[in-house]
């Protein structure tokens, strides 16, 4: 009977310990589920303090604070662009939270900040404030947003994936695509100008992507601007003179697609039955070099080529010559052609010939009164003729 009694009570013991580790599971979860609650992504602007406002900023990937004040003109415009822009950036692939603070009442915290004018606003990508410049609207300012946590350069393995990047990126900022092109070959110009273009590397992709952008061979850069309907695809071996640039860099490196700019190419001695690629060093003004020995190139080997045109460059075989820019006529030509520019030089000369035919009246000086004297008295047979002229008339 006593061990009986004893089972039981250490069942009851064991119970009572269990039910106390549950309320205390209970009372710990309590905070939590209230933090989750408080922060909940439900595309409402979020009303943040100095309580809260840390807890914020860890809880959300992206989150993008408006710092107001209440007697503000320019807060009380913004308010509903944000509560229109806040649940299409809530309902992103990569969700973006919008938040406000009242930093004229808060002003430890606006202080803390670096807020000295209202309103100000800031996007935390992982904690890591930006300051935000863009546009206000709220359509404007979701586009603005989005770029802001897009990847630099985005990797695309298919051609869905190359269709649903450009949809994405919509019309507002040029979009370049390197199609077999290393990510790293455009990585610093993803990071340079993140907030002004769209970068991405297409990995995987089909002949018929290469027909729609009209590219032949790789490595290609495509580079679009949907808002003007353009398209430039550049051609170069992007890994060999990115290699030359960072142990050149005194030297700016470039490459120029002659289809693309023919007219600027000509200045260079390049034309159509020019051997390509050809290399020279512009000084960017009146002027450019070419290495003797490298005037023109072969595909086989870029990289021995382009190490042994920068040796010649640097130890001075170079021929001078100067940029063979276009005559005015042939400016005109290009931009209006021919029959536009016979019918200028015609009224040209028609009014030459009639400033010709015509006496030039000499500049008079003086008084009303003094004026009438002179042509009284010095042009007599002037008078004369008008007042035939009048009776002719």
């Amino acid at each position: 009977m006593a061990s009986s009694l004893l089972w039981i009570y250490s069942f009851f013991s064991s119970f009572r310990l269990q039910l106390l580790l549950f309320f205390a599971l209970i009372l710990l979860s309590r905070p939590i589920s209230a933090a989750e609650n408080q922060f909940k992504l439900d595309g409402k602007v979020l009303e943040l303090d100095d309580s809260n406002f840390d807890a914020a900023i860890s809880n959300f990937d992206y989150i993008f604070v408006d710092f107001y004040a209440p007697w503000c003109g320019h807060c009380k415009r913004l308010a509903p662009e944000l509560d229109k822009a806040a649940p299409i950036l809530a309902g992103l692939k990569q969700p973006i939270v919008v938040a406000k603070v009242d930093a004229d009442k808060y002003r430890k915290l606006g202080s803390k900040h670096d807020i000295d004018g209202y309103p100000t606003l800031k996007i935390f990508m992982h904690g890591v404030a930006t300051e935000y410049y863009g546009p206000r609207k709220a359509d404007l300012l979701v586009r603005f947003l989005t770029k802001f946590v897009a990847p630099d350069v985005s990797i695309l393995n298919s051609d869905s994936a190359i269709r649903d990047f450009i949809e994405a990126a919509g019309t507002n900022f040029p979009i370049f695509i390197g199609f077999g092109l290393n990510e790293s070959v455009i990585s610093d110009l993803g990071v340079k100008y993140k907030k002004k273009a769209w970068f991405s590397v297409a990995k995987d992709f089909s002949d018929d992507i290469m027909s729609l952008y009209d590219f032949d061979k790789v490595p290609a850069l495509v580079a679009i601007h949907p808002a003007y309907n353009e398209q430039s695809i550049f051609y170069g071996p992007y890994e060999v003179l990115k290699a030359a640039a960072s142990a050149n860099r005194d030297l700016v490196f470039g490459y120029v697609g002659f289809k693309q700019w023919e007219d600027f190419v000509e200045s260079f001695e390049v034309y159509k039955k020019t051997p390509l690629p050809r290399m020279v060093v512009w000084d960017g003004d009146e002027e450019y070099y070419m290495v003797i020995g490298s005037e023109s190139m072969n595909e086989t080997d870029i990289g021995t080529q382009v190490s042994r045109f920068l040796e010649g460059y640097r130890e001075g075989n170079v021929v001078t010559k100067s940029l063979a820019g276009p005559t005015l006529m042939g400016f005109l030509n290009s931009q209006i052609g021919v029959k536009i520019v016979l019918i200028f030089i015609f009224v040209a000369l028609v009014m030459l010939m009639i400033f010709s035919m015509t006496k030039e009246e000499p500049l008079t000086v003086g008084t009303r009164e003094q004026v009438d004297e002179r042509s009284s008295t010095s042009q007599p047979e002037s008078a004369e003729l008008l007042r035939s002229a009048l009776k002719e008339d």
